[in-house]
């Protein structure tokens, strides 16, 4: 007998056995045990999810001998004849390779005649997006008010190509893509019946190549089945899909968060030795910053088939958050532009590069309290020397005095006053777009020798090294005293000197207008020669220290 596949052979046979969309069978069920019949169902969803399936299965509660009912009998001949692919009531359409108006009004010929064999003659028209025009307006009338014994069971993956005209004579139902749990479990379940000895870590793998779809997760189980020789091990798994070991993934992890591009060099050099997918290696890379940044915000992470506890924690301490969410966009786009490299290690040596001459200014701050950043001066450490386990100020920052109360200031600051950050704006000595980065940011706090400040996202394009070392070098002239400026970019609380300048140059420019407005001369010209005023003509001189003069 000839072997039948795993995605033929476990093919549901009925809602039961189905694997999520309990939103559509439940719909489904309720619909058949109250006999609430709609003439023309739409299945829509991405390929594998089970859009023919549960086409067929309701087909087969519709015509089974026993009745309309939610649970078919499986035995008659009806339900047997369905799960065969031979009953003559139930006719599948590949819409692909149907297109034409000629084939759609010889299949709507046979609608007026009565079922042969079942309650009803039922049309599972599959791909119905790839029909042409000519043919949708051929099935309208047709699909709106068939005839009593009829049903339309329709299946697409792109519903947005479906006219309006035939979405609003169906009943639609989306059908949503699997999560990689509810697939590993259906594959578990699979090969203990299959009697396969398969490691969960390499189901895994399976499931999360299956990008949602439990049928190419079945397709890619039957290959490793044949690849591996019976037994599903985790590293032919691995070898087969083209994946790297997660051993590597962890080294990349640790010589990020230290700053050591000549180790990362190193570590894609090894890799590449094993003739890599480095697109499966940039998604690994960010799943595992994804579940580093969820750790980082919530205390915990589903590292099940990933990074074990104590490895996710080491990571969250020893990356800041600001470079976990900056390494995770930067994955995700060298996996986007990885085609346009001149290879694709290249473009993933560049990628890692990025991660590191993109970090934000303050990648080397102290953490703040509730926050699982650690500092990290290793970035500073020159190429080929070993990275610190501990990072350590740099020895040009200045150091917070030891004799600091744990919760209050260190001890040659406790006689700060936060200022007055607008006035203090237009006392330092700043000019050009450092003055402007100034103007747009909200000051927040002073610890040790560190000023705080939040730079409004809208003005993001203004950070840079240099522009931050001129507000630093302008501050510590003003106090007297070495100081650094930490500035994140975010949602200001406080109105910045840039945007109360601006609002006070709004409020002058009403009160002109006002004033304009009511000037008798302005009144007498309105009425004598139907005047108007151009309120967009009025200018405001900028004060001598405004923020808004370069």
């Amino acid at each position: 007998m000839s072997y039948l596949v795993l995605a033929r052979k476990w093919r549901p046979k009925n809602f039961a056995d189905t694997v999520g969309q309990e939103h559509v069978l439940k719909a489904l069920t309720n619909a058949l045990e109250s006999q609430r019949l709609h003439h023309a169902y739409l299945f829509a969803g991405t390929r594998g999810v089970g859009k023919t399936t549960i086409a067929r299965i309701l087909a087969k509660a519709l015509n089974c001998e026993t009745g309309i009912t939610a649970e078919p009998c499986g035995k008659c001949a009806a339900c047997q004849e369905i799960d065969q692919g031979r009953f003559v009531d139930l006719i599948e359409v590949d819409a692909a390779s149907k297109t034409k108006v000629d084939d759609t009004r010889e299949l709507l010929d046979n609608v007026q005649y009565a079922p042969a064999a079942g309650r009803y003659k039922v049309y599972l028209i599959d791909e119905v997006h790839m029909l042409s025009k000519s043919s949708f307006n051929a099935l309208l009338k047709t699909l709106e008010e068939p005839p009593p014994h009829v049903k339309f069971l329709l299946a697409t993956t792109d519903p947005q190509k479906l006219p309006v005209t035939v979405l609003s004579r169906c009943l639609q139902f989306n059908l949503k893509r699997l999560t990689p749990k509810l697939i590993r479990d259906r594959l578990e379940h699979i090969c203990k019946e299959e009697s396969v000895n398969a490691e969960p870590a390499a189901l895994a793998m399976i499931a999360r190549s299956a990008d949602g779809s439990l049928r190419d997760a079945l397709s890619l189980l039957d290959q490793a089945i044949a690849y591996c020789g019976g037994d599903v091990s985790e590293v032919d798994v691995g070898v087969m899909l083209g994946t790297i070991d997660r051993q590597h993934v962890s080294r990349i992890l640790r010589l990020l968060a230290h700053g050591d591009g000549a180790g990362l060099m190193s570590a894609v050099a090894e890799i590449d030795q094993q003739f890599p997918d480095y697109l499966h290696l940039l998604q690994d890379l960010a799943r595992s910053l994804q579940q580093i940044a969820m750790y980082q915000v919530v205390g915990a992470a589903d590292t099940e088939d990933d990074l074990v506890e104590s490895e996710l924690a080491d990571f969250a301490a020893a990356m800041s958050q600001e470079d976990a969410q900056l390494f995770y966009q930067t994955a995700l786009l060298g996996r986007r532009d990885l085609y346009l490299a001149p290879d694709p290690r290249s473009g993933v040596e560049m990628t890692l590069l990025r991660m590191l001459a993109f970090q934000p200014g303050g990648s080397a701050v102290q953490s703040e309290p509730g926050r699982r950043n650690a500092p990290k001066a290793a970035v500073k450490v020159p190429a080929g020397t070993a990275a610190p386990e501990m990072a350590q100020p740099a020895p040009n920052e200045p150091q917070e005095q030891s004799g600091a109360a744990p919760n209050g200031p260190p001890a040659g600051v406790r006689d700060w006053q936060d200022p007055d950050w607008s006035g203090l704006v237009g006392e330092l000595q700043l000019t050009g777009f450092s003055k402007q980065l100034a103007a747009n940011c909200e000051y927040r706090s002073r610890q040790g020798n560190s000023i705080h400040l939040v730079l409004d996202k809208r003005s993001e394009s203004l950070l840079t090294k240099t522009r931050q070392q001129a507000l630093a070098d302008a501050l510590s002239g003003k106090y007297g005293e070495p100081l650094r400026v930490v500035i994140s970019v975010g949602m200001v609380e406080k109105e910045t000197p840039m945007q109360a300048e601006v609002r006070r140059v709004d409020e002058k420019i009403e009160a002109a207008r006002q004033s304009l407005e009511a000037d008798p001369n302005v009144k007498a010209l309105k009425d004598m020669f139907g005047a108007e005023l151009k309120t967009d003509s009025i200018e405001i001189v900028a004060s001598e220290n405004s923020p808004l003069e370069e």
